[in-house]
């Protein structure tokens, strides 16, 4: 999806979704736990607050810059992202914006615009979704070869999916991600005292929070999961009381959301 459809499609859902994020929840004492990373955890906090939610901020993953060193991006085609967070560590490091970016989902699709990457190409799902998406949308005469950039946990999925189709993809683990020291003192007394709500945005950040809340008890707990992988780690520690988003996406996580609150 080009830019300027991007743009106008992506203004398009934010109004018929604003009316909704903007009306307050009817569970407003239930406190939800917002474990992904900085700085999307504050922008989730927001759209929380923005529905009369109580929104404590404890990120179970916390990011860094890696060793890695940055490559000459004058021998590539294009840029993969397949998260906000790598857009936001590339666009740190250079001012090179005229590589075409090619992004997994909105939500990255919305920080590579931000940053002023063009043109924007947007696929929907998963790593293998934005794969098969570039493979059948490369302009012909462009080089095929990639790079990607991701956290070093990444697990190459789009890498292996493309060098099949033909494509050179370069891997840059810019950045890395490891489990924050601690929850948050508040997250901690919210899960001790009342029943609440843990909003899971990947499966790395589930598996952070598990290991972040041993010897918790998290029996009044239940949790909201951006998709199956990333609910992954909780089904393995037992979890069962988990609402699954329609669309690997922030929307459709907090409608997801409002179908647990609205259920109790």
């Amino acid at each position: 999806m080009h830019w300027q459809a991007l743009a106008a499609a992506s203004a398009s859902a934010s109004a018929k979704r604003l009316a909704a994020i903007c009306q307050p929840s009817k569970m407003t004492s239930t406190p939800v736990i917002v474990t992904r990373s900085k700085p999307g955890a504050d922008q989730t906090a927001q759209a929380l607050k923005e529905r009369g939610l109580t929104a404590i901020v404890t990120p179970a993953i916390e990011l860094s810059r890696s060793e890695a060193a940055l490559p000459d991006l004058s021998v590539y085609g294009g840029l993969i992202f397949t998260s906000a967070n790598g857009v936001r560590f590339l666009a740190a490091e250079t001012d090179a914006r005229d590589l075409p970016a090619w992004c997994v989902g909105p939500a990255t699709a919305s920080e590579a615009l931000l940053e002023g990457y063009s043109p924007v190409h947007q696929s929907s799902g998963n790593a293998e979704d934005l794969a098969h998406y570039i493979a059948h949308h490369w302009p012909a005469d462009q080089s095929k070869r990639l790079l990607h950039v991701a956290n070093s946990a990444a697990k190459g999925i789009v890498k292996a999916a493309l060098e099949h189709e033909g494509f050179e993809v370069d891997f840059l683990a810019l950045y890395e991600a490891a489990n924050a020291p601690a929850l948050h003192p508040d997250a901690v007394s919210a899960i001790a005292s009342s029943p609440s709500i843990v909003l899971v945005h990947s499966a790395k950040g589930a598996r952070a929070f598990m290991d972040l809340s041993a010897g918790l008890d998290l029996q009044r707990v239940s949790y909201v999961a951006i998709s199956e992988q990333a609910a992954g780690p909780l089904r393995e520690g037992g979890k069962d009381q988990i609402e699954i988003a329609d669309h690997p996406d922030e929307a459709h996580l907090l409608e997801a959301l409002d179908r647990l609150l609205a259920a109790r």
